[in-house]
């Protein structure tokens, strides 16, 4: 029986640790980014510098894998030259490709850089083939990273008509907003997540600790309050308690991840050419997890897929590193479709 090809398992880095943590644990590329706002997880402390970024691109070719480039915010007025930089040290450093969105950016990528792989940032929004079909002829794109807002039988549609590869998120962190345009944390803080890089900027995040109590506000506004003994994740608007009729609750999004696991076999029947896990801003130990139960997963479907069955300890794997110790299928799961 011929081998199925599998989808690609990319996997997120946040620094050069976390690089090398997805490439040994399985992942057949990595996506990055440089250390400003180019990029949609713009926090201190995270990404890579130029010279990391050559470094570990060699890491990843030394391993016959690949890297990507997030550069997947939009350049605004009079300051594009900072986002067609950082696409010039991607060109330089030796990446694969380079994750936009923005079409002017792309246009630059195409023309200067020709020789770097363009995929469509799923905050390009693509979810039909009209607008793949511009990408592709416009921009050059040759994959696009579908947002999570598609049910797997869209994802199908979509696939029948694509004139590029497709790539889908896998695991990680869901949002309630449309990728990357939350007015939520515009409102609160003033700026957008896809310019400045975070929907909770650091400079806007306070913490304040008690004897018995951490309290989280964003530009001033309280959105949490957690007990010493509870864990604290990074704040966001969207997954803070707040009191709503006399009750306090997780008003908006209760913390949950998106674990594709159970369709895992669908997916790679679609064909969606990648399967992507979100977190850059994950530490090494929690990507060489996820990396390697995805890969086990991945791989025991490659040599059987009619008798492909999702391992309990994959999942249980996977519930101990999700939001809340909860899972979800998303919108890939809508019986209603």
């Amino acid at each position: 029986m011929t081998r199925p090809e599998l989808p690609e398992l990319v996997c997120p880095a946040g620094t050069a640790v976390a690089v090398e943590a997805a490439i040994d644990a399985g992942a057949d590329a990595v996506y990055v980014g440089l250390r400003n706002e180019t990029n949609a997880r713009n926090f201190p402390g995270l990404n890579l510098t130029p010279s990391e970024l050559a470094s570990a691109a060699r890491y990843a070719h030394k391993a016959g894998r690949r890297i990507y480039l997030a550069l997947n915010t939009y350049p605004q007025p009079g300051r594009s030259r900072l986002w067609q930089a950082t696409a010039d040290h991607a060109a330089e450093a030796g990446c694969d490709a380079i994750i936009a969105a923005d079409i002017g950016l792309l246009r630059y990528c195409q023309r200067t850089h020709p020789q770097v792989a363009r995929h469509l940032s799923v905050q390009g929004s693509a979810t039909n083939s009209e607008s793949l079909r511009f990408y592709a002829k416009e921009c050059g794109v040759v994959r696009a990273i579908l947002p999570r807002v598609l049910a797997l039988n869209q994802v199908q549609k979509v696939a029948r008509t694509s004139p590029i590869d497709l790539e889908v998120f896998g695991f990680g962190g869901l949002c309630v907003m449309v990728e990357g345009r939350c007015s939520l944390s515009s409102y609160a803080t003033g700026v957008s997540p896809n310019t400045c890089g975070a929907c909770s900027p650091a400079a806007a995040v306070r913490w304040e600790e008690s004897a018995e109590e951490r309290r989280v506000r964003l530009n001033g506004i309280l959105i949490d309050v957690f007990h010493k003994t509870e864990k604290a994740g990074y704040p966001t608007i969207c997954k803070g308690r707040f009191k709503v009729a006399g009750d306090v609750t997780y008003a908006l999004e209760e913390p949950t991840s998106l674990n594709v696991l159970p369709i895992l076999a669908d997916l790679a029947r679609v064909p969606v050419r990648a399967i992507k896990v979100e977190g850059r801003q994950r530490s090494p130990a929690y990507v060489a997890r996820v990396t390697a139960i995805l890969r086990a997963a991945l791989d025991a479907y490659g040599r059987d897929p009619e008798g492909f069955r999702v391992q309990p300890e994959w999942m249980a794997g996977l519930s101990a590193l999700s939001e809340g110790h909860q899972q979800t299928l998303g919108a890939f799961h809508r019986p209603w479709r």
